[in-house]
């Protein structure tokens, strides 16, 4: 498989400002499959640690963290000579040694020429220390559609839509749709793609989002004391309850009666710490920075892949397969906007706010910052795009550019893009 993500580690290769590099993200996404991938196309070894599966990985960063022992203790454990532009070192599960996170400040100050990467859970990684400025980081998110695309053999689909040529795009309108529907269904968790890609058999890809589904659940008792574990668990099974309304901002009533936001403050913090969900606040007001008048009680919670949603949920495959794809607009829209939601998310990793006023029912899907603008994201389920919140925010703030995403086809009226559901993975070139 090809994971466009790649392409920001040779980046990190070649740059001279490189520092020892953490790639987070949620478990299951693909970072060790990644990491090992980009050492063996772009070097000639690489020196893999996993403090997880060896324990004796620890010891070799209790006495110092001076950077030349730790190396010779690397070379005798795997009977090679590291030369810093050749190989690779690969930390893995680093949560699993503190000590080893410690010693990436003194290789980024005394040792740059080796380069190292680490990976593991977001939770355990970002709950200990880092040394501040000492490293690079970068998140990996689960497969886009376009990565989809290209890893089930349709690498000629993902560049014609590259290609925003018109013409050619109306003319495969049917097959893009089937695409998107199939890829509604399986996500882009990798081992379901795989699965997928493989096998052809949506009833195993299913089987496969179960498996990661309990692991995670199997996760929350990890990192977290045992009396938040049945908050988490609440939380985590209220998602798919929040977003099928239509209204979709988080009430903590709604997890249980008398729900408040002390109560369950420390296991929502969790699951976004984990990447397992993304947390979308309100703003009152686009302007920049958009934190500045984000309403922190008021947002919408999405889940990490809109396959794994379609699990949860229990979407049976027929929806995939009706005449009328009503399984854009199910739930009030909800698996279209977890959709747009995590391919912004792996496009441009920028925040993701939306925009509601204190009264009214005028709210627009998600604003975000695009270079210095403010740009307002409307996500329809059909062709029928007709919008009032939209319509409100525009003649309100006078947007110089703004978006409205639907099955329809891409266009232009004045400052309003339209872009097709299947397309918003090349969103920042149209608006170029």
């Amino acid at each position: 498989m090809k994971r466009y993500a790649l392409e920001a580690l040779k980046n990190w290769k070649n740059s001279k400002n490189r520092k020892p590099l953490i790639l987070y993200g949620a478990r299951q996404v693909g970072k060790t499959w990644l990491l090992k991938e980009f050492g063996q196309t772009e070097y000639e070894q690489i020196v893999y640690v996993n403090f997880d599966d060896d324990e004796q990985m620890s010891s070799f960063f209790q006495k110092d963290l001076e950077p030349v022992r730790i190396i010779n203790a690397l070379e005798s454990r795997f009977n090679v000579n590291i030369i810093p532009e050749k190989t690779l070192i690969i930390f893995d599960e680093l949560q699993e040694c503190q000590r080893a996170k410690d010693s990436l400040k003194y290789f980024n100050e005394n040792a740059p020429q080796y380069h190292i990467v680490t990976a593991g859970s977001f939770l355990g990684v970002a709950a200990g220390k880092f040394p501040v400025g000492q490293v690079n980081s970068l998140t990996l998110y689960p497969m886009s559609f376009y990565e989809f695309l290209e890893a089930i053999g349709h690498e000629k689909l993902a560049e014609a839509i590259k290609s925003l040529d018109l013409p050619l795009l109306e003319s495969l309108s049917d097959l893009l749709i089937n695409m998107l529907k199939t890829y509604f269904y399986i996500g882009g968790m990798p081992a379901a793609v795989d699965c997928y890609a493989q096998s052809q058999s949506l009833n195993k890809v299913r089987d496969i989002q179960k498996e990661i589904l309990n692991n995670y659940k199997n996760d929350f008792t990890k990192h977290i004391l045992p009396h938040d574990i049945p908050k988490v668990r609440m939380l985590w099974d209220s998602i798919p309850v929040h977003l099928a309304r239509e209204k979709k901002k988080f009430i903590y009533s709604d997890i249980k009666t008398g729900g408040r936001a002390s109560e369950f403050e420390n296991a929502m913090d969790w699951l976004v710490n984990t990447g397992l969900v993304y947390k979308v606040p309100r703003t009152l007001s686009p302007k920049l920075p958009l934190a500045r008048d984000q309403v922190r009680e008021a947002f919408k919670l999405f889940m990490l892949d809109i396959g794994l949603l379609c699990a949860i949920t229990n979407v049976d495959l027929t929806a995939f397969y009706e005449a009328d794809p009503k399984i854009f607009h199910d739930f009030h829209g909800a698996i279209t906007e977890q959709y747009v939601c995590q391919e912004l998310k792996a496009t441009c990793d920028n925040p993701l706010f939306y925009w509601g006023r204190d009264k009214g029912a005028a709210e627009v899907d998600f604003i975000m910052q695009y270079k210095n603008e403010i740009i307002p994201i409307e996500v329809k389920s059909e062709r029928n795009t007709q919008s009032k919140s939209l319509k409100v925010y525009m003649e309100e703030y006078n947007p110089k550019t703004a978006v409205r995403i639907s099955l329809k086809n891409m266009g232009r009226n004045n400052a309003l893009h339209s872009v097709p559901l299947y397309m918003i993975g090349s969103l920042f070139e149209v608006l170029a």
